[in-house]
């Protein structure tokens, strides 16, 4: 089994990407292999409407001209989704609300790819906002058919600076939870 967490943020390595990994470890130690991927430095632009991914039905999407092509059949051939993203004034980053926008259209144009699979949202704030940014990654979850894991709070972690989540004993331990009943419920759909 492979979980697939795609880091949403513009900062490679940062708070988001920490609080990923820790839900990462706990899946590894539970015998579930999994692949980060950093947005950073990639170009996904937003969807045009075209609507060609419905014709097409090719599980990719017709503008080829940046980087979500790349990252697609990651996405549609794990067993679990981690999307990960930093709060940008209350929502999601850019790169991600791209990636969530094209990479749903594609699901849905080619017969519900990630229908019935775990997705599970990870939030980095510094402050306030956070909410609406997990609810954001969770309705891309629900449109897309998908199975949403939660823990033992919501999923975020506080830190401003990049490292500052380190401190948040709290938030630490909700990704480790996470990554816990992400692996249990893998386990649960597999048998």
């Amino acid at each position: 089994m492979k979980v697939v967490a795609i880091n949403g943020s513009a900062r490679a390595g940062g708070n988001t990407r920490i609080l990923i990994d820790r839900v990462c470890a706990e899946l590894g130690k539970e015998g579930i292999d999994s692949e980060a991927i950093e947005l950073a430095g990639k170009t996904i632009r937003g969807c045009r409407a075209c609507r060609k991914c419905s014709s097409r039905k090719d599980e990719r999407c017709s503008m080829g001209d940046d980087d979500l092509n790349e990252i697609l059949p990651h996405i549609y051939s794990a067993d679990g989704l981690i999307l990960g993203s930093p709060t940008y004034f209350a929502d999601i980053s850019p790169e991600m609300k791209a990636l969530i926008d094209r990479s749903g259209m594609v699901n849905r144009s080619n017969d519900h790819l990630l229908k019935r699979r775990p997705g599970a949202a990870v939030v980095a704030v510094r402050r306030a906002g956070a909410m609406h940014a997990f609810d954001s990654i969770n309705h891309y979850f629900t449109i897309n058919q998908m199975i949403i894991v939660g823990s033992t709070y919501w999923n975020i972690g506080i830190g401003r600076d990049k490292g500052d989540v380190e401190a948040d004993e709290e938030g630490l331990q909700t990704m480790a939870d996470l990554g816990r009943n992400m692996a249990w419920l893998l386990k649960k759909l597999a048998n």
